[in-house]
């Protein structure tokens, strides 16, 4: 690391992703923060009803699951541990860090999503560590590009946004009032669109805490988390970066790669329709199989979690249709 000045988008590139960067680290996402995935496993089986409904409705038995971001394959193992049987799985972890120990040999490793395949891509708290430049509007209301020191985090306003970032910005998220910052989301609208396009045929889906245009937090949402907290972002490779994602950009990104609408809902709702309710289960339940009420009753505490108002429930689940040609 060194003290020169850059942008937020370079700085994070280098400080999550490169060589020494924190997501190269051994321990891997789980060890510094918890998702959906570590949370329960009604979310990989969730997951799984969503896999198999894809090849339905896709009219076969044979389906790809590319697992965007995939740490080191904890959905994946979970998925295949709950797909029906009869439904193949040709499944592919797409992750920069090595292939861990271990894992199910099933399991494809690759730095990029494959190109061509059929089934349904799945990018779980992918897009809020796509980096992106930081934008704050000056004391004339000019959005002028955020400039950070790689070492200390301490930031300085450069120059004044132009081109494309310019353009997205007034589309997606204009700055007002001096003081204003956003985080210029251009860079995951196109790794979305190249996510979408990779598919041959079958459903995308990214799940991410989001925002939109009519409720654009006026500060930004950039942060860091280490070992389960919530710190300072520094790009110093010391913790994760990362920052809620501008989700209705990247659904028109990716439905002009498609040609088909795409559809944001919260994960509350995606979930429920996939069955997980955290509803209880009936009290008669109890008396008559205590030990199921009990599983039962530990299962709706998990998808309370997961649905929970507040919490994951409030996620944004962004699907893509790709018609298969």
């Amino acid at each position: 690391m060194t003290d020169d000045w850059c942008g937020w988008r370079e700085a994070a590139e280098t400080a999550l992703y490169g060589d020494e960067g924190f997501y190269r680290r051994p321990e891997g996402p789980a060890g510094h923060f918890r998702t959906s995935v570590h949370a329960s496993s009604l979310f990989a089986g969730a997951v799984a009803r969503l896999l198999a409904g894809t090849a339905r409705e896709l009219g076969t038995d044979e389906v790809a699951l590319v697992d965007v971001g995939a740490g080191r394959g904890e959905l994946l193992t979970g998925v295949l541990a709950a797909v029906p049987a009869g439904l193949r799985v040709r499944a592919y972890a797409v992750e920069i860090a090595g292939r861990p120990p271990g894992l199910d040999p099933r399991i494809e490793w690759c730095a990029e999503p494959p190109q061509g395949v059929t089934g349904l891509l799945f990018a779980n708290e992918w897009l809020d560590n796509v980096p992106t430049d930081l934008a704050e509007a000056d004391a004339d209301g000019v959005a002028r590009r955020v400039m950070v020191r790689r070492a200390d985090g301490t930031e300085r306003l450069g120059d004044p946004v132009s081109g494309a970032d310019a353009e997205w910005l007034r589309r997606w998220w204009p700055l007002t009032s001096p003081g204003d910052r956003a985080e210029i989301g251009r860079p995951r609208d196109e790794a979305w669109a190249r996510a979408v396009a990779s598919l041959a045929g079958g459903l995308a889906v990214a799940v991410d805490y989001a925002h939109v245009r009519e409720s654009r937090p006026p500060f930004g949402t950039l942060t860091g988390f280490r070992a389960g907290r919530e710190v300072r972002p520094v790009p110093d490779g010391s913790c994760d970066l990362t920052s809620h994602v501008a989700l209705d950009a990247c659904a028109a990104a990716g439905s002009a790669v498609a040609g088909e609408p795409a559809e944001v809902r919260d994960q509350r709702a995606a979930l429920r329709e996939l069955g997980v309710s955290g509803e209880r289960p009936p009290l008669s339940l109890a008396s008559a199989d205590p030990a199921g009420y009990l599983r039962a009753l530990a299962a709706s505490g998990e998808a309370a979690e997961l649905t929970a108002r507040g919490g994951l429930g409030d996620f944004g689940w962004l699907s893509q249709r790709v018609r298969a040609g």
